[in-house]
């Protein structure tokens, strides 16, 4: 896989990631801040995350059943400590809660692409 190969694939991955996160994070930050600061705060956790995720954790961790395991909880306490910094007044079993929804969102969505054959 060339380089390029490499983060065209990101970049399906990425968008489909921030799509349903957002879409699912956003609301259920509730009231901690106003919505476009919850959609703005969820679209960078994936920035932040994502990356990392795709780029150097499997540089780490080989075997693919301990990589899915080491991304996803990457993924989710990464993003619960975005949002319990980024939002103070939000409870950190919420930002948990609200990260571990978001991820097991974007997980679901993109085993469900797959297994339509659809590249992400």
């Amino acid at each position: 896989m060339t380089a390029l190969d490499l983060t065209l694939a990101w970049a399906r991955a990425f968008g489909v990631t921030l799509i349903v996160e957002v879409a699912i994070a956003t609301p259920l930050l509730g009231a901690a801040a106003s919505r476009p600061r919850r959609l703005a705060l969820a679209a960078f956790a994936q920035l932040v995350s994502h990356p990392i995720l795709w780029f150097v954790l499997p540089t780490l961790i080989a075997p693919r059943p301990s990589f899915l395991i080491a991304a996803e909880l990457w993924a989710w306490l990464s993003e619960a400590a975005f949002y319990a910094v980024a939002l103070p007044a939000l409870a950190r079993r919420r930002a948990l809660g609200v990260a571990l929804a978001a991820n097991a969102g974007s997980l679901t969505a993109g085993l469900f692409l797959r297994a339509l054959g659809l590249p992400v």
